[in-house]
């Protein structure tokens, strides 16, 4: 077993992971997969506290929040060649989103766990991470949140945080998303008007259902 603090950059051997831990990588073999078990799992509310667990922590526990459930997507896509990258999605209210980021067939997708149903995984049809991006623009409205900026991390550079296997929380990646560059995201101010007022519309008239009217939900994965 690999120590839950060293410095690693590079993928770990099948040797570093539980055989529990083993069988779920090596079924989970395509984003496609990887997905469907994110959405699987129960969303982690932090009930008792703040956490950000690693792949390591999510089997132990079961569940996940949007970070938690990217970090696994990572440690689980990286043993079948993907490289370990994270997408930031900034947003007005300091909610950030972050979702694993992958390219297939020179195409941008994205794989994700999240509260909102139209914050979760992307096929990979976008020919650039700003197209990628402007697929989140009008489900990221909630009456509070906004995209105002995006940004990648290559968790391969994080060399001394193992976020991969450790069962303690990895504040690291939290820091290193914080204050990794952004690229500035303008949006119509029209358009962000009429996506709150359409989900406040829809909440009130189907309280508790998660919004799924979007257009791009073909897309969504």
């Amino acid at each position: 077993m690999i120590p839950e603090i060293c410095a690693m950059s590079d993928a770990p051997p099948p040797s570093a992971f539980t055989r529990r831990e083993w069988r779920a990588i090596r079924a989970l073999r395509t984003p496609t997969l990887v997905q469907r078990f994110l959405r699987a799992l129960p969303y982690n509310w932090e009930k008792n506290g703040e956490t950000l667990r690693t792949f390591r922590g999510v089997m132990q526990r079961g569940k996940a929040h949007c970070l938690e459930g990217a970090l696994a997507a990572a440690t689980i896509l990286e043993q079948h060649g993907y490289p370990p990258l994270l997408l930031d999605l900034e947003s007005q209210d300091k909610l950030d989103h972050v979702l694993f980021l992958f390219e297939h067939a020179g195409r941008f997708g994205t794989v994700a766990r999240s509260r909102d149903a139209g914050l979760h995984g992307r096929k990979p049809v976008f020919r650039s991470i700003r197209h990628l991006v402007m697929s989140y623009v009008d489900p990221y409205v909630d009456g509070s949140g906004r995209i105002v900026g995006y940004g990648v991390l290559d968790l391969g550079t994080l060399g001394r945080c193992n976020w991969r296997l450790s069962t303690r929380n990895v504040w690291a990646v939290e820091r290193a998303l914080i204050h990794m560059p952004h690229t500035k995201m303008i949006t119509s101010e029209r358009r962000y008007q009429a996506a709150l007022r359409r989900y406040r519309e829809f909440l009130n008239r189907y309280p508790g259902r998660p919004a799924t009217f979007y257009a791009n939900r073909t897309l969504w994965m």
